[in-house]
């Protein structure tokens, strides 16, 4: 989204942003008011998105404390690889997945579409995907239905990566994030760009610093919220006297 749609976030996101954005991913119900209460949320509509984010699994409860449910523990390591895993070394080859199985539902297809997207996989033509090398993960897209192996492109490997994704809208998106975010103050307003910032950087290719334009700003966007997340860390720590 670009930085001149942002708009503050809900009380639902509020608390998920913070728990996304927390480690460790727990805080406890003073914590999650006092939280509130600096985001200028009312106790009444904490409790009501508390509870309707536990009822959906966002949240659950452990030893009375709110914890992130599954689906959302899967995307904080996709949040933290975002910022963990870039600017390894690659020697030049890209990782490969081919589909070799047809007959497939819809639901399955689009299943396995969304594992290669958040994988960092980009489809090459129908039934291929693929990226660089150069991330420190394990692949994590095994299916029956691929082949997997590496590759080297004969061509030119840094206009393969330019088709394969909008490196330049990213590119002007994130420029606008860190504009905004060095320039907003105020803290629900500040946890809202920080959102984008994040999300903007799970949708990062993560490529290998050869194959990027010149001036991208993935590791400026990476700064940014590994430095937001030290001032969540410090809000949480002030929280831990809050009354009960």
């Amino acid at each position: 989204m670009p930085a001149d749609d942002l708009k503050p976030l809900p009380a639902r996101s509020v608390v998920l942003s913070l728990l996304l954005g927390s480690h460790p991913d727990r805080m406890t119900p003073a914590q999650v008011t006092s939280a509130g209460e600096h985001f200028g949320i009312p106790a009444a509509t904490l409790r009501v998105a508390l509870t309707r984010a536990v009822a959906a699994g966002d949240l659950v409860r452990v030893d009375g404390d709110y914890v992130l449910g599954e689906r959302l523990v899967a995307r904080q390591r996709r949040q933290d690889e975002a910022v963990e895993d870039a600017g390894t070394a690659w020697d030049g080859t890209w990782e490969m997945a081919v589909i070799v199985v047809s007959g497939r539902s819809g639901s399955e297809r689009a299943a396995l579409r969304e594992t290669l997207a958040q994988a960092r996989l980009a489809e090459l033509r129908e039934g291929v995907w693929t990226r660089p090398a150069n991330l420190r993960r394990q692949a994590s897209y095994g299916d029956p239905v691929l082949a997997t192996f590496h590759a080297r492109p004969d061509d030119d490997p840094a206009r393969l990566a330019a088709d394969l994704w909008d490196l330049a809208g990213w590119a002007a998106d994130g420029h606008r994030l860190l504009e905004r975010i060095a320039s907003t103050h105020e803290p629900a307003a500040r946890l809202a760009v920080a959102a984008h910032v994040v999300r903007h950087l799970t949708a990062d290719p993560l490529l290998p610093r050869e194959l990027l334009p010149r001036g991208w700003p993935g590791s400026d966007l990476r700064a940014a919220y590994a430095a937001y997340q030290v001032e969540l860390r410090s809000m949480a720590l002030t929280t831990t006297t809050a009354p009960g």
